[in-house]
């Protein structure tokens, strides 16, 4: 883990898989494709035992996860990181205040106020785990909406703050754009300027989904390096549409059989 937070501190880009389906195997067919495994606790379809099952399974892909936990709440925070992910990503934080909040959830003293005890941290690591924690344990903030991208300076110069995720999704809707729409640099190239910017001027690193070659190229330029490639969502989707594309496009330029000598139709009864 701490190799892979030190590749990413030094600005070597970091591919991740999104996971919002409560699927280990998922992750362990595929997750050692990626570097690094978003588990998505907000939006996905996850319980409890359904994080802590795919964290496991990072784990045995040798894949860092970084849990999204639905919102601020400190217990919510404290309980992802208890489950041993690697780091969480915080929604929708606004605010210098909102930060310094999620700092104090995830980071333990003197720079936080997270609470020590986390059963599976202690099994795997030792009850000296804490000690490194705030060092090797990442709190990556969101930034999706105007508000947070006009703060995102001091938002990233908050002490405990690892690293800024744009949202375009959020962004876009709060400026009553459908986030349907295609991320082109005039749409979003601001955003991720002073997103980009702001993280780098702190010493933090940037986060945002880059999907597709275009996408990831205007990442890239903007200095993104912690990039979501692709999701279990989009591969389900994408792949089983092709297949059933293609299936149907030769049932179509194929004639059927006709019926052998004698047969009937209709229902026999």
């Amino acid at each position: 883990m701490s190799t892979w937070i030190d590749q990413l501190r030094a600005g070597k880009p970091q591919l991740g898989l999104c996971v919002m389906h409560p699927a280990p195997g998922v992750i362990e067919r595929i997750g050692p494709d990626w570097d690094w495994i978003w588990i998505d606790s907000q939006h996905g379809l996850l319980s409890y035992n359904d994080v802590l099952n795919l964290v496991r399974a990072c784990d045995l892909a040798h894949r860092p996860a970084l849990v999204r936990v639905p919102s601020h709440e400190y217990g919510g925070i404290g309980q992802a990181l208890d489950m041993g992910a690697a780091g969480v990503i915080v929604p929708v934080v606004d605010t210098v205040e909102q930060a310094r909040a999620v700092v104090h959830a995830a980071k333990f003293p003197p720079l936080g106020g997270r609470s020590y005890g986390g059963r599976r941290p202690v099994d795997l690591w030792g009850r000296a785990y804490s000690e490194t924690a705030n060092q090797t344990k990442l709190l990556v903030v969101q930034i999706e909406s105007p508000e947070a991208v006009e703060n995102a300076a001091a938002i990233a110069a908050v002490p405990g703050v690892d690293g800024l995720f744009l949202g375009p999704d959020d962004i876009l809707m709060r400026r009553g754009i459908s986030p349907t729409v295609p991320r082109t640099r005039e749409l979003l190239g601001p955003d991720m300027e002073r997103v980009g910017l702001a993280a780098k001027a702190a010493g933090k690193f940037a986060a945002v989904p880059a999907i597709g070659p275009d996408s990831l190229k205007m990442a890239l330029s903007f200095g993104f390096t912690l990039l979501v490639g692709g999701g279990d969502v989009g591969f389900l989707v994408g792949g089983s549409k092709k297949m059933s594309d293609d299936a149907r496009a030769v049932l179509a330029q194929t004639q059927p059989p006709a019926p052998p000598s004698g047969a009937t139709t209709g229902s026999p009864y």
